[in-house]
């Protein structure tokens, strides 16, 4: 058989033994899927000691495939936070819809490149196809270059044409849009330009801006409101001393669901304030962006359509495998002008607008075919049910809050402004240093039960424990635990305070 390892040709397996792989494969992939439910939300203690014991040096000669499976499958891929599990309500989940899963293996398999346009034309359509969708979710509507102005009269520019590119995540993404907006607003002359955010952006802004050259020094990080959004006041404050002092004001980052709290800035107001000073708009929609698709999102996330530059994370809040990110673009020439190149072992590149070389509107030239993780499953669905997810989301997140409240003692830090709580327990008494100790036990009994792994943050100076419900396989049942969960390790916080705070054999109180 020539897929067996006797060929003289074992990287070439013939069609039996190309199902026996496949069928091996899924046999655990689908008990790994099935189990999820019952599997715990994470499970790392003592996996970075395990994991030392893995370094070996290069392999030789080859292992029993079903061997390797059974390692990753048994010892290798358990030790690990379960992202794709319904009970994982820490950072912000990513999905992994199996439908994608069986697009990957497709792409890779056939293996076709799509950074230059002419290579699968058709291939490098469906990506374009799916930057679009992006772009009409987020409410980019340009239509330019196609008819004429209002009444036809066609001395009236047509609006720009939206685009943008898939990346392998949020943080490629900011990074691809900075660079953009400094090729085209500064060109090489940038070092006394200024970059404004709240101190609650993701901190991919800041290490993109610093990667595209600008001075860590000229990155302003702006103080937020008691909802934590930026204070838009401080903000023009911070843009006139700049001025004032010989800097160029160039671009504002507003959020559109910051990772701590889910936070969604007043876009409206940025967007008004970046015109009126002639600065690029910049919105980091890596999580929140696509509750677009939701009455509820659309509402909250008003004036994002009017940023320049977008960033949203489908493997959040899409439900897609981890690794697919975009950045969106008002207008399309934008990207263009930015990364344009030209060699001359290249074949000629798109001049229609209908058509995109990726390598020409981003730093990748090599890339894979990554659109189709994110075409296949909206052919196949539609966008409704990404919708009814998002919607169900947003209801888990309010029910959660209002059972929060129901229990003594816990303060709601942060309320939702999309599916991110924060919260935390108090007692009278104590010290923050106290109610900081108080509450990472109290996150350590949480998380120590394994059904649901909630994640922390300081929100002004305050050690708060976060719920961020994203994934599609996690529902009202789930969330159910985690509310019982916390409602029991509370219960037994409170009792061991109130048993140390009992006198002792000699007399002596203990310390809370």
């Amino acid at each position: 058989m020539r897929g067996a390892m006797t060929s003289p040709y074992p990287l070439e397996p013939d069609a039996t033994e190309m199902r026996r792989l496949v069928d091996e494969a899924m046999t655990r992939i689908v008990h790994h899927i099935e189990t999820l439910p019952d599997q715990p939300a994470q499970n790392v203690e003592g996996a970075t000691e395990f994991a030392r014991t893995l370094v070996e040096p290069l392999p030789r000669k080859g292992e029993k495939y079903e061997t390797l499976l059974d390692q990753l499958f048994d010892e290798l891929i358990p030790r690990s936070f379960n992202a794709a599990g319904p009970g994982y309500l820490a950072y912000i989940p990513g999905g992994g819809i199996f439908h994608s899963a069986v697009a990957d293996l497709i792409s890779d398999a056939v293996n076709r490149y799509v950074g230059v346009c002419a290579a699968a034309p058709a291939l490098a359509q469906i990506e374009a196809n799916v930057v679009r969708w992006f772009c009409e979710i987020v409410g980019y509507r340009g239509v330019g270059g196609r008819g004429s102005g209002a009444g036809g009269d066609e001395t009236i520019p047509s609006p720009p044409t939206p685009g943008g590119v898939l990346t392998p995540g949020g943080s490629l993404a900011n990074f691809i849009a900075i660079a953009t907006a400094r090729k085209n607003v500064l060109g090489d002359d940038f070092q006394r330009a200024t970059l404004y955010c709240s101190d609650q952006i993701h901190h991919s802004f800041q290490k993109a801006a610093s990667l595209a050259g600008f001075p860590a020094a000229n990155i302003r990080e702006v103080g937020v409101d008691g909802k934590f959004c930026i204070r838009t006041d401080a903000l023009e404050e911070a843009i006139g001393r700049d001025r004032s002092a010989g800097f160029t004001p160039f671009l504002i980052a507003g959020s559109a669901g910051t990772t701590a709290t889910g936070a969604v800035d007043d876009l409206p107001r940025l967007a008004s304030i970046a015109r009126a000073n002639k600065m690029w708009f910049h919105v980091d929609g890596a999580y929140g962006a696509l509750f677009a698709l939701t009455a509820r999102g659309a509402a909250t996330l008003r004036g994002m359509e009017q940023a320049d530059s977008i960033i949203l994370d489908p493997h959040k809040t899409l439900f897609l495998p981890f690794g697919t990110g975009a950045v969106l673009v008002r207008d399309a020439m934008t990207l263009r002008r930015a990364h344009s190149s030209h060699a001359d072992y290249l074949p000629a590149m798109q001049s229609d607008e209908e058509l995109v070389d990726f390598c020409e509107i981003s730093p990748e030239l090599s890339r894979d075919f990554r659109g189709l993780r994110v075409w296949l499953p909206l052919k196949m669905f539609g966008v409704e049910p990404f919708s009814q997810q998002l919607d169900e989301k947003l209801d888990l997140i309010a029910f959660a809050t209002a059972e929060l409240r129901k229990i003594e003692g816990i303060e709601i830090v942060a309320e939702p402004q999309l599916t991110i709580t924060a919260f935390r327990l108090v007692v009278p008494g104590l010290s923050d240093t106290e109610l900081e100790d108080l509450n990472r036990d109290l996150l350590d009994r949480i998380n120590a039960r394994q059904r649901v792994m909630l994640t922390p943050t300081i929100l002004d100076g305050r050690f708060v424990i976060r719920i961020c419900i994203v994934s599609h396989r996690t529902h009202r049942g789930r969330v159910q635990m985690a509310i019982d969960d916390i409602r029991a390790a509370v219960a037994e916080v409170r009792r061991d305070v109130r048993n140390s705070a009992v006198p002792n054999s000699d007399g002596v109180r203990n310390s809370p």
